[in-house]
């Protein structure tokens, strides 16, 4: 049993029991998190596809921690003009384990 769901803009697959990263969310470790916009669920047999959401779907999650994405370096140049810039950037997420999916 599987869904896909919504979470900060982007689409994540969810089954049970898996640890997802998903874009930083204000919550402490050890919260719990309901995920309530969900576009696809599977239960093994059927498929069930939402218009543009699944009704009465919805996966809940336990909060694990912050996590740190890798170092993205940034370089600026224009030539002849003696710019240069080097910048670094590492995205923030929150890792979340799924304890539970309803289908709906």
């Amino acid at each position: 049993m599987y869904a896909i769901i919504r979470a900060g803009g982007k689409q994540f697959r969810a089954e049970k029991g898996t640890t997802l990263q998903v874009p930083l969310l204000a919550l402490e470790p050890g919260s719990k998190v309901t995920f309530d916009e969900v576009l696809l669920t599977s239960d093994g047999t059927s498929v069930k596809a939402g218009s543009p959401l699944v009704k009465g779907a919805k996966v809940t999650a336990e909060v694990v921690g912050m996590a740190k994405g890798p170092k993205i370096y940034v370089w600026k140049f224009k030539r002849r003009k003696n710019y240069r810039r080097k910048t670094g950037h590492r995205q923030k997420y929150t890792e979340v384990r799924i304890t539970d999916v309803k289908v709906g």
